[in-house]
């Protein structure tokens, strides 16, 4: 059994697995998505939900901590300059990993990990939008059945008014 075991050695070494992360990490801060294998994408999705939760903390501390773990200065600079802006309003899930495919040499499955913008404003709208959308169609359901009956009824006069006209004309002809 595994208890008390995280993380995942993929054939490395500690040291080489964390020099990885590293990298890895620092690539994705700075670039705010990469491409890499699913098992590592599961794995670096940890490691930069971390860094994040420590952006957000925003003092020296958690600043001197990123920075042994982030290769990067400016990189470090940048998430916690916008790290309070970007995610302060979630807590978690700060990275999103997507399947792409296979990788064409060794049919390895790729992922796509990225750093997850949040717009709340949106949501909020959204859903308020949502749900007034459903209150109108009903209304707006009765409505044009309502037409749709006024319409036949509207429609019938005519028919009937038509006929008599084209037949008093017919009569009037003969």
């Amino acid at each position: 059994m595994r208890h008390r075991i995280a993380g995942i050695k993929l054939g490395r070494t500690s040291s080489h697995r964390d020099a990885m992360f590293r990298n890895m990490v620092t690539s994705l801060f700075k670039h705010d998505r990469i491409r890499t294998t699913d098992v590592k994408a599961k794995e670096l999705k940890r490691w930069a939900d971390k860094i994040v939760t420590l952006a957000k903390q925003g003092d020296l501390d958690a600043r001197r901590q990123a920075l042994a773990i982030v290769r990067e200065k400016d990189v470090v600079h940048k998430l916690f300059e916008e790290a309070s802006e970007r995610f302060g309003s979630i807590s978690g899930g700060y990275t999103r990993v997507v399947k792409v495919g296979r990788r064409p040499g060794d049919a390895a499955p790729i992922s796509i990990v990225e750093l997850v913008a949040p717009e709340k404003s949106k949501k909020k709208d959204d859903k308020k939008k949502k749900a007034k959308a459903p209150v109108k169609k009903k209304a707006g359901a009765k409505k044009p059945a309502k037409a749709k009956k006024e319409e036949k009824a509207a429609s019938a006069p005519e028919k009937s008014g038509a006929g008599p006209v084209e037949e008093k004309a017919a009569d009037a002809d003969s």
